[in-house]
């Protein structure tokens, strides 16, 4: 090497050193997150992709083959986790056949044409939850198999490798401690054969933890157990305190691994968070707490007490999904770490000096809402029918019991219900002709925490949109939810 080559180069890395503040190079100690796409108004992927970049986040998550998404990754240098939904496992452990071209058509045309870096692809999703009944039992392993044989194929066995992420209620303790982990009996035999698989392709585990969920479903949990900086009394599992339910749920799937013979087998924590709306624990306040304490925790490279090296986590989510299921619960569509158009929920540090940066280039629609008419009554008969209808379309979640809008009187709860459904169709007109009861204004209706939002342009509100006449399984669940509310709604009037 010449010198004056070589000088070149230590200017280089001086760069480096003076440009990030160390001489790891940006995107090796990054951050992971989950980018679901279940949105009425999805933000452009150009514009996510820049958001991931501009806040840090090297690795990401998609729990479908979105072909926009996998576009705007290309040459991105953000790694790539691609999911294979539940209802392709059956077709894919029917036939190579069919893995070979799952892979060729979302994997390898991505890899090759647009430069997509896909280190993981995810088969299926949390398959073996115990509410799903066993229905993807006998599907995922053999999913798996056809998956890893097409990627062979495909040349590309060294590059992408394989995971299954699953939830943790696929081990338990019998000691009420993490060592005392195991998976669950009726599955043993099944997850002991996928992980060697895994284990034997150079594959990873993945884990999705919800601390929020424990606290969700009981009511007793202690608050502080589910946050990284809390007082609540340690669990003791011989030499080990165990602070927050988070290294004590991650070490519990530890143990189950050690006893099963895979002490060294590679695991990633592939959801975890805390939501900002439709629960009485899901609000800005704590799911600020929560993420601050998990950021903080990566940036320290910490890990737990029986992994003390740090992992990659992928935190749940980057945006909120308005479209998503709400069978879980009214929070599963405010997840995000921003809202649904890139705007911050609140502040975190991201170290080294830098907060959260909002999204880029973000159009909407015109400042204007529709609301209940101040000549409508409460009592009118067309009332509870259009608030249904207004329900059934759009997203009425923050309404609920204990979310951001669930102080509302009675009007304003109309109103609300209202706007969604007008922003969600883009303002189109006749979109806010509820029986005459509402109108457009051009004044703000929030109120406290209750944000009445507009909608972005996303160039569709001159469209008509089309329809079936059919309702899908989210507007159903939110018929369910509507229920609720017109009975919340009546119990104000009265």
């Amino acid at each position: 090497m010449n010198m004056g080559f070589r000088y070149f180069v230590w200017f280089l890395l001086l760069c480096i050193i003076v440009n990030d503040g160390s001489l790891a190079i940006k995107g090796v100690l990054g951050l992971a997150c989950n980018w679901g796409t279940r949105s009425t108004h999805p933000l452009s992927p150009n514009i996510v992709v820049k958001l991931l970049k501009d806040n840090g986040f090297n690795k990401v998550k998609l729990f479908e083959a979105d072909p926009g998404a996998l576009k705007a990754l290309g040459k991105s240098g953000i790694q790539v986790m691609l999911g294979i939904p539940n209802e392709f496992l059956a077709p894919l452990a029917s036939s190579v056949r069919v893995a070979e071209e799952w892979v060729a058509r979302n994997v390898s045309s991505f890899v090759s044409s647009f430069g997509v870096d896909i280190r993981y692809v995810a088969v299926g999703n949390e398959p073996f939850l115990k509410t799903y009944k066993d229905k993807f039992v006998n599907s995922t392993f053999p999913a798996i198999q056809n998956i890893q044989a097409a990627l062979i194929k495909a040349g590309l066995g060294r590059q992408v490798k394989l995971t299954v992420p699953l939830n943790a209620d696929v081990y338990e303790t019998d000691t009420d401690v993490p060592s005392g982990g195991n998976f669950r009996p009726e599955i043993q035999d099944l997850m002991v054969s996928i992980i060697k698989f895994l284990s034997d392709n150079g594959g990873i585990l993945t884990i999705n933890i919800y601390p929020f969920l424990s606290l969700y479903a009981d009511p007793h949990f202690p608050l502080d157990y589910a946050f990284f900086n809390g007082s609540a009394a340690p669990v003791v599992d011989g030499s080990i305190s165990y602070t927050n339910v988070l290294d004590a749920n991650f070490d519990t799937l530890i143990s189950a691994l050690e006893k099963n013979g895979f002490s060294s087998m590679p695991v990633v924590v592939g959801e975890v968070g805390w939501p900002t709306d439709g629960d009485t624990h899901a609000n800005v306040e704590l799911a600020q707490r929560f993420n601050q304490g998990l950021f903080d925790r990566v940036r320290a490279g910490q890990g737990t007490p029986k992994r003390p090296t740090p992992t990659d986590i992928y935190v749940f989510a980057l945006i909120d999904e308005d479209a998503k299921s709400i069978d879980p619960g009214n929070f599963e569509r405010h997840w995000g770490v921003f809202n649904y158009d890139g705007t911050i929920k609140y502040p975190l540090d991201m170290g080294k000096g830098r907060n959260l940066v909002a999204a880029k280039g973000v159009k909407y629609l015109a400042r204007e809402w529709c609301v209940m008419a101040p000549e409508a009554s409460l009592t009118d008969p067309n009332l509870p029918q259009s608030i249904s209808y207004a329900c059934s379309y759009a997203d009425c979640t923050s309404l609920g019991y204990g979310s951001s809008c669930g102080m509302l009187d009675a009007r304003s709860n109309v109103s609300y219900a209202f706007n969604a459904y007008y922003q969600t169709m883009d303002q189109r007109k006749g979109a806010c002709q509820f029986n005459n009861l509402s109108v457009v204004t051009t004044k703000d209706p929030s109120q406290d925490t209750c944000r009445f939002q507009i909608m972005m342009d996303l160039g569709k509100h001159e469209k008509p949109r089309s329809s079936n006449g059919q309702l899908s399984r989210s507007q159903m669940n939110s018929l369910l939810f509507v229920t609720v509310l017109l009975v919340l709604i009546t119990s104000i009037i009265c």
